[in-house]
C-alpha cells in the first residue's frame, strides 16, 4: 500500500533567510540539484563531443527528409521545441513534437524520427524508435548508454548519442538538446556552428556563477526572482516564439522543483484571453483591496496574488524581413507591463542576451532554472525528490 504522504515535507511559507545561508542550502539540497543545474555549460560541451563521435553525417546520405519527428516526453519533449525555435520559420521541413507512444500514422521512409529519453527507457521514446524502424524511417536516438533505447538503435543500425545519466532529466535539458540540434544540422535544417555552442556554454557558465549559492539575494538574480515569486501564482509569458519556449520550460521547473501551479504561454496568445487574469480575483481585484500602507512583501493573510514573469527576446539579430513582427512583440511586451503596473500586479522581466538564437534561449532559461530550485529550498522542499512523481510511476505500472 502506498502512503500518499510518504516523503512529503516542507513549509508553506518561504524562509527567505535560508537562501543566504549556503550551508543550509546544501543541507536542503542533498541530491545536488543546484550543482547539476550549474553543469549546463559543461553539458553543452560534453554532448557536442559525444555527438561528434556518433557519425551523424550518415543522416545526410539520403538527402533532406519530408519531416522530422522529435519523440519524447517531459524534458526530452522540450528538445523538439528548442529545435523548432532555433530552426525558425524558414526551416525547409516541418519539425513535429510527438509526446505519446509510437509515431504519427503518416511517418514513413521519407521522414526522420529522433527519439529522446534521458533514461533510455521511456515508453514514448522506445515506442517511437521501434515504430520508426518498422516503417523504414531514418532514426536517431539520444539517451542513456547501455539502455533499451541504445539496443533498438543498434538493431536499426541508427546513430545513437549517449547521454550519461548524472541527474534527473529536468536538470539535463542541454545534454539532451545539443545532440538533437546537431542531428538536425547534419540534415541541413539548422545553422548551429561550433562558435554558437561555445558561446552558449560560456553564457550558461556565466549565469551559473551569477546564480551560485554563495551569492547573496541582492546580487543573485535567481534568488531575487525566487523571493518575488514566493507565495504567488506565477504567470510566465514569452514575448516571442523563442521566449515562449523558455516560458514553458520555467513552468516545467516551477511545477516539478518548487511544486507551484503556474500559467505559461505566448504573450500574443495571452493577449486574446489570458491577459484577463490580470483583472481577476488573484490580480487587480485582490490588489485593489491591498492596504497601501502595508509592507509590499507581506500579504498579511490577504490571500494569494498573481506574479507576472515576462521573458523578452528583444529581437536581437532579427533579419530584415522580420523587423515588423519583432516590433509588434516589443510593443506587446511593453503593453502588458503597463497593464500589470496599472493593476498593481508585480512583474519581473528577464531579457535575452547574446548573438545566436541558441545563446539567447540559454540566457532566458538559466536564471529561471536556478530560481525554481531556490524557491523549492526556501519552502524546505528537496527539489530533486518529488514523491508524487515516484508514486505516479508506481501506480501507473501496477
Amino acid at each position: 500500500m502506498i502512503d500518499g504522504t510518504a516523503g512529503v515535507s516542507g513549509r508553506r511559507d518561504a524562509d527567505e533567510a535560508l537562501l543566504d545561508n549556503p550551508d543550509a542550502l546544501a543541507e536542503h539540497d542533498p541530491g545536488g540539484m543546484l550543482r547539476h543545474t550549474a553543469s549546463a555549460g559543461a553539458q553543452v560541451r560534453e554532448s557536442a563531443a559525444l555527438a561528434a563521435e556518433a557519425n551523424l553525417s550518415v543522416l545526410a546520405d539520403d538527402g533532406r527528409p519530408r519531416a522530422v519527428v522529435i519523440a519524447g516526453i517531459g524534458t526530452a519533449g522540450r528538445t523538439g521545441d528548442v529545435l523548432a525555435t532555433v530552426a525558425g520559420p524558414r526551416c525547409p521541413v516541418p519539425i513535429i513534437g510527438h509526446r505519446s507512444a509510437g509515431v504519427p500514422g503518416w511517418v514513413g521512409a521519407a521522414d526522420v524520427v529522433i527519439a529522446v529519453s534521458a533514461s533510455g527507457r521511456s515508453p514514448e521514446a522506445l515506442g517511437a524508435a521501434e515504430a520508426a524502424h518498422r516503417r523504414g524511417a531514418r532514426l536517431v536516438a539520444v539517451g542513456a548508454p547501455d539502455s533499451q533505447l541504445q539496443s533498438i538503435a543498434e538493431q536499426a543500425r541508427a546513430p545513437f548519442i549517449p547521454v550519461p545519466r548524472r541527474a534527473p532529466a529536468r536538470a539535463s535539458l542541454w545534454a539532451l538538446t545539443v545532440p538533437v540540434l546537431l542531428a538536425a544540422r547534419s540534415l541541413g535544417l539548422v545553422k548551429v556552428n561550433e562558435a554558437d555552442l561555445a558561446e552558449t556554454a560560456a553564457r550558461l557558465d556565466a549565469d551559473a556563477d551569477r546564480c551560485r549559492s554563495a551569492a547573496e539575494s541582492f546580487v543573485n538574480p535567481a534568488k531575487s526572482l525566487a523571493l518575488g515569486l514566493a507565495g504567488s501564482i506565477p504567470i510566465v509569458w514569452g514575448s516571442s516564439p523563442l521566449a515562449t519556449v523558455a516560458a514553458r520550460r520555467f513552468g516545467d521547473t516551477l511545477s516539478a522543483n518548487a511544486r507551484y501551479p503556474v500559467v505559461t504561454g505566448a504573450l500574443g496568445e495571452a493577449g486574446r484571453g489570458r491577459v484577463g487574469l490580470l483583472d481577476g480575483v488573484f490580480g487587480g481585484l485582490a490588489e485593489g483591496e491591498r492596504d497601501i500602507f502595508a509592507d509590499p512583501t507581506d500579504d498579511d493573510g490577504e490571500g494569494t496574488r498573481l506574479r507576472l514573469v515576462l521573458l523578452r527576446d528583444g529581437g536581437l539579430n532579427a533579419e530584415d524581413d522580420t523587423d515588423e513582427p519583432f516590433a509588434v512583440e516589443e510593443r506587446r511586451a511593453d503593453a502588458v507591463q503597463t497593464l500589470a503596473e496599472r493593476r498593481g500586479v508585480r512583474c519581473d522581466v528577464v531579457t535575452a542576451e547574446g548573438g545566436s538564437a541558441l545563446e539567447r534561449l540559454a540566457s532566458l532559461i538559466a536564471v529561471p532554472d536556478f530560481a525554481s530550485i531556490y524557491l523549492a529550498l526556501a519552502h524546505g522542499l528537496d527539489p530533486m525528490a518529488v514523491p508524487a512523481i515516484t508514486e505516479m510511476k508506481e501506480l501507473s505500472n501496477q
